[in-house]
């Protein structure tokens, strides 16, 4: 609770609130709604009558969902190797992650280009262990954006669960161990409930990134493979139809917001966080 006299201290915050976020927001949620003869909801009846754009809707929701769980799985046993780490192995990681992060998304993205390529270390990998009969790409494919995806925001779910992990004893586990419970159980029952708030913060900034990474989309996703950030700046740069692109941003913008919800009430529940 905010003592008493320290409202003036927050005033800044929320001039700076309203001028840069609020105003702006309003502004596109106002032009979602205008038409011809005044406001109309038709621009919301444009995007959710055409097939095509709810395909669009799904498919930048499963790329976020595949990348939220492809960082997972990567990140999740390199904070517990940091855990369980000494202090030059935590220094060797937490650099090896922030280095990535010190790129621009630009450079990184266009570094996939090669990686993914038919003359890439994947494909000559593939080659060389004759799982492959010729060099393949996963350019324009979803895998190959998954992937690069994954790399570009594997810091944004590492660092939450290491900034946790480093206020938690490691005596937690071994009184675990020393009760009987096997990893996996320990695993479950310790470890996840643990680290569930900052795997909350993680899937959120990556869900987020990943949803409106429109560079990456681009030139790793290719034509094929159309999502909401694509379709909004069609909308705008080439067919110049700004209410129905700000309906699509406002659609994109409630969209994620209640999957951000439903994340948050999941890992309230008494049962998730060892309080059932």
């Amino acid at each position: 609770m905010m003592k008493a006299g320290g409202f003036p201290y927050v005033v800044p915050m929320l001039l700076l609130s309203v001028a840069f976020f609020a105003t702006p927001l309003a502004v596109l949620v106002g032009f979602s709604f205008t038409g011809p003869d005044g406001a109309t909801l038709a621009n919301y009846g444009r995007f959710f009558g055409d097939a095509f754009n709810f395909r669009v809707l799904v498919n930048t929701a499963r790329l976020g969902l595949e990348t939220v769980l492809a960082t997972t799985l990567l990140g999740v046993p390199i904070a517990l190797l940091y855990w369980h780490s000494g202090k030059t192995a935590r220094q060797v990681i937490i650099f090896l992650t922030l280095i990535p992060m010190l790129t621009s998304n630009v450079v990184r993205t266009f570094a996939w280009i090669v990686i993914l390529g038919r003359q890439g270390p994947i494909s000559e990998a593939l080659l060389g262990l004759g799982l492959i009969g010729r060099p393949m790409t996963l350019m324009f494919t979803e895998l190959g954006l998954v992937m690069a995806m994954c790399q570009i925001d594997l810091p944004l779910i590492i660092l939450p669960l290491v900034a946790i992990l480093s206020r938690t004893p490691v005596q937690y586990t071994e009184a675990a161990q020393v009760s009987g419970a096997g990893p996996w159980r320990i695993f479950v029952t310790v470890l996840v409930p643990l680290m569930l708030p900052s795997l909350l913060a993680g899937w959120i900034l990556v869900f987020a990134s990943t949803s409106s990474s429109f560079v990456t989309q681009v030139v790793i996703g290719g034509a094929r493979n159309v999502y909401v950030p694509q379709l909004i700046y069609r909308e705008v740069g080439t067919l110049f139809d700004w209410p129905l692109a700000s309906a699509i941003a406002v659609v994109l913008l409630l969209s994620t917001g209640c999957l951000l919800v439903t994340m948050t009430m999941i890992s309230r529940h008494r049962r998730l966080v060892g309080h059932g």
